[in-house]
């Protein structure tokens, strides 16, 4: 069995419950050497976590970060998720921006062009394009602070009067089959209510949050949509997306520095 997809069957070994070290190696026949190395592997990609002799799920409901602490990670992955999705932007469309950093980054991408229309409930995102020539809308609501995005009832009030040609979209995890997962019940339905609006959707995760089911309500994605991640082929997270009907994976390569 080849690495990425031993590596990817150990992740659903470990999430059904088999989290001991020698247990795994007698069900993939392998060294106790090798198991710790794709363990160590793994849990690197956030994917799995390390304990004192095998590994766990991550689906234990992790603290959800504060906005500080994601504003400083991944940066760099995440303005290059936020230039690839930029590319699937045209003259007169109509687009929601979601909450998080991720989003903020490609309305970053964004501050230049003219003829576009943006939707969404990220304070973020009114922040990035203030002063530009796109034409911003934004989604009232309750206002959360560690995301500075809105929800609740007047926000899904105020969505039901929007379409939009394009859905660009955040997540604490994405999971295949499952979808994506979020800290609260009214962010989850959000998204769905989002994703009901939207032509087509499209999903910006940086590649730690492949597979990732650390918090506890989900959106179903019940529509054909786009992964952008910064996660390359052979990424072991990635890996379960490749083959999803419905789902087309697209890599955000890094950005080169321009002298």
């Amino acid at each position: 069995m080849k690495v990425t997809r031993r590596r990817e069957a150990m992740v659903q070994a470990v999430l059904s419950g088999m989290t001991e070290v020698t247990a795994l190696c007698d069900h993939f026949g392998i060294s106790e050497v090798t198991v710790r190395r794709d363990l160590r592997a793994l849990a690197d990609e956030g994917l799995i976590l390390r304990t004192y002799g095998g590994a766990a799920s991550v689906s234990t409901h992790a603290p959800e970060e504060s906005l500080e602490q994601r504003s400083h990670s991944f940066q760099a992955e995440k303005d290059a998720i936020g230039q690839a999705a930029a590319a699937h932007v045209v003259e007169g469309d109509t687009l929601f921006l979601d909450g998080g950093t991720t989003t903020a980054a490609l309305a970053k991408a964004l501050f230049a062009r003219q003829g576009i229309k943006v939707v969404t409930n990220n304070l973020l995102v009114v922040q990035t394009l203030a002063g530009s020539q796109v034409g911003v809308t934004l989604i009232g609501g309750d206002v959360r602070p560690s995301s500075m995005s809105t929800f609740g009832p007047i926000a899904q009030l105020g969505l039901s009067r929007f379409t939009f040609d394009k859905a660009f979209l955040g997540a604490d995890g994405v999971v295949p089959g499952r979808g994506l997962c979020e800290a609260t019940v009214e962010q989850a339905y959000l998204k769905e209510c989002i994703i009901r609006q939207a032509a087509t959707v499209y999903v910006l995760v940086t590649g730690d949050k492949l597979n990732r089911d650390s918090q506890q309500h989900w959106t179903p994605v019940e529509k054909a949509w786009t992964l952008i991640t910064d996660a390359m082929p052979g990424h072991a997270g990635r890996h379960a997306f490749e083959n999803l009907p419905g789902v087309r994976v697209e890599s955000a390569p890094p950005i080169t520095a321009q002298r």
